[in-house]
């Protein structure tokens, strides 16, 4: 991070000087001090990032697929007149980080005909727009990929 941070840093100012690159310095060892006291950054948290960066892309392109296929699914709902048949489910995801629980809710809610109801911990609570799209819920290709983040 303090890499990053210097580099944007050198990028903002468009210029090197001597003066830029003092005060470059002393203005990321601050932000990094801050962030390890105020939200308990660590360079392991860095390493974590760089470590599951090919699981992050994966899991952003399989979301990108979720989306288009569930939006077309609404769509043809919708230009077919069918009824909703709306359900609420809850299941645990089995997920011990909260970075993993965040971003199944996020996904499900931003995946058109679910929305996540409530999420505490592994809890979650989904209301679906049609009684299939709740079929198979906990065996998602979101969950799936999201069992292999370290």
């Amino acid at each position: 991070m303090s890499v990053l941070l210097f580099a944007l840093w050198i990028i903002w100012n468009g210029k090197i000087t001597a003066e830029i690159i003092i005060i470059g310095l002393l203005v990321t060892i601050v932000v990094s001090f801050f962030a390890h006291k105020a939200v308990g950054y660590s360079p392991a948290s860095d390493l974590a990032i760089l470590r599951n960066t090919p699981i992050f892309i994966l899991y952003i392109l399989n979301l990108i697929r979720e989306i288009v296929k569930a939006a077309l699914s609404v769509m043809i709902m919708i230009f077919q007149a069918e009824e909703p048949d709306p359900v609420i489910i809850e299941f645990h995801s089995g997920f011990h980080t909260n970075l993993q629980n965040v971003l199944l809710a996020n996904s499900i809610t931003l995946t058109p005909g679910t929305i996540t109801l409530f999420q505490e911990g592994d809890h979650l609570v989904i209301h679906c727009l049609r009684r299939e799209y709740a079929e198979g819920m906990e065996n998602s290709s979101f969950v799936r990929i999201l069992r292999h983040l370290k």
